[in-house]
């Protein structure tokens, strides 16, 4: 037999299901986790990294929890061996020792093999010495291990392209000649998210040591098209209940407030469960070119706070396209910390150009003033749209160097963004934006919410804590003063700036 027939032989032999309508029944694979595991362990080159990604519901915690009692006191038990699951919350964790502990405590062959230890969610398997952990990313993470086998469960949730817990884990197994790294979770949120990373890796690099499995829903597709449930969901009608998803998905189609999460959870698309100003699909076709202005240009400027980052965005039409120009500042010293606070890989955009660090701890507004007239010269600027905030400091830097700019006060509540972000809106809609893919921006779009006041005026808002919104803010202001300033002149002189 095979690896992955003795596996396939130990679950269904020795486990029994954990819990639901067919709680203490002997485990019976579906063919999507039989495939799954015949590609991890039959594959003639190897597996160093496996992925297994699908909707809510599929049974992924009760795929993990035999796979990790097949390394117990299994067929794949070795001497010694360390095992961990890692999840990104306590509860999580415990989740998956405790369908580990159900399966053992249900199967008289195993309950004697092995020693559960709750208080550290601790799995001994006797005849091998082998010793599981469930370890959590809001715990704390245990040192001096040297895990052969890590199960990533739910890595999905990791916000950002890096995570220290991660990293912790997966750095653990250098003593190893062959480790195994399997990760079953839903998709993340955005593409810049730590599994969508690795997952697009895994399909444009073609590593042979790499598995990775994706169930989703085709984009765009109807939350009531049952093709698309099969396609992100390969349990429907076997342990994943068609009744179940089908009222789910109803409730999310009458209710628009719940798409994305249903998009996201359940047709295991990457859609962020925030409500986003803009959708992923939309910002993504506005991502031509960008190419240089040859008119009229106006301007968008965040100055935030002084060890965030700060953001100048330019726009022009050029063939009946906005073009759009963005510059981001941030400090160079605690660069490094405010990448893994934000989850954002600062660093590497410094590298590539689309970042600009100032000298010292705080952003630097001379350096930052320099720079903006640099920008501007020789570009018919006819407005740079500001916020109060911060903004003398900046302009005693204009001042210093005699640079004479048309600064606008624009304040970032109600009153001044509603018409704002309706102007930017319509151009992104009907795909008259070119911003060419700008990964700082694109960061920034993607954390972009919106909030309402009684009268249903919009401003923008953060999704989460961390997440930046300067570009956004910044690129929004300016399509703001574009058409303040293109109504003005059609008034006045029948030359329209902006359509």
């Amino acid at each position: 037999m095979t690896r992955a027939e003795r596996i396939i032989r130990f679950i269904e032999t020795y486990l029994r299901t954990p819990e639901g309508a067919h709680v203490g029944e002997p485990i019976r694979l579906a063919p999507f986790q039989q495939d799954f595991i015949r590609a991890v362990y039959d594959n003639p080159a190897g597996t160093r990294r496996a992925i297994l990604s699908m909707g809510r519901k599929g049974g992924k915690t009760s795929l993990i929890a035999c796979l990790l009692l097949a390394h117990l006191v299994g067929p794949e038990a070795r001497l010694n061996a360390q095992l961990v699951s890692g999840a990104m919350s306590r509860d999580q964790s415990a989740l998956v020792f405790r369908l580990a502990c159900q399966m053992i405590q249900q199967s008289p062959r195993l309950s004697g093999l092995v020693r559960i230890v709750p208080s550290g969610k601790r799995l001994v398997g006797l005849p091998l010495s082998t010793e599981y952990r469930a370890l959590a990313a809001d715990g704390k993470t245990a040192m001096g291990i040297s895990p052969v086998l890590i199960i990533g469960d739910e890595w999905g949730q990791v916000r950002g392209p890096q995570s220290d817990f991660i990293d912790s884990l997966t750095t653990a197994q250098g003593a190893h000649a062959d480790p195994l790294q399997i990760i079953i979770s839903t998709q993340a949120a955005t593409d810049a998210d730590w599994l969508s990373v690795q997952i697009d890796d895994a399909m444009r690099s073609n590593d042979p040591r790499i598995v990775c499995h994706v169930f989703t829903a085709p984009e765009g597709c109807d939350l009531l098209d049952v093709e698309a449930w099969k396609a992100a969901n390969p349990a429907l009608g076997l342990f994943r209940s068609e009744d179940d998803l089908r009222e789910q998905m109803v409730q999310a189609k009458r209710m628009p407030s719940m798409e994305n999460s249903a998009r996201n959870l359940l047709l295991n698309q990457r859609v962020s469960t925030d409500a986003p100003f803009v959708s992923p699909d939309v910002w993504k076709s506005c991502a031509g070119p960008v190419l240089p202005f040859d008119g009229p240009v106006f301007g968008g400027l965040d100055l935030s706070m002084r060890t965030d980052l700060t953001a100048f965005v330019l726009i022009g039409r050029v063939n009946g396209v906005w073009h759009v120009q963005p510059t981001f500042w941030t400090p160079e010293k605690g660069l490094l910390d405010r990448e893994r606070k934000d989850r954002s890989p600062y660093t590497l955009w410094e590298r590539q150009g689309f970042l600009k660090t100032t000298p010292g701890r705080t952003v630097d507004y001379a350096f930052v003033a320099a720079d903006i007239a640099r920008i501007c010269a020789g570009l018919e600027v006819q407005g740079i749209a500001y916020d109060r905030w911060r903004i003398d400091l900046l302009r005693q830097e204009f001042e210093k160097i005699g640079a004479d700019l048309p600064l606008v006060e624009w304040g970032q509540g109600f009153k001044d963004m509603a018409p704002a972000l309706d102007a930017l809106e319509a151009e992104l809609l009907n795909g008259r934006i070119a911003h060419g893919g700008h990964p700082v921006l694109s960061m920034c779009a993607a954390n972009a919410t919106t909030v309402k006041d009684p009268t249903g005026a919009r401003k923008l808002d953060k999704s989460r804590a961390t997440g930046r919104i300067d570009g956004l803010q910044a690129m929004a202001q300016a399509f703001g003063l574009a058409a303040r300033i293109g109504e003005v002149t059609e008034r006045e002189d029948s030359a329209v700036f902006f359509v």
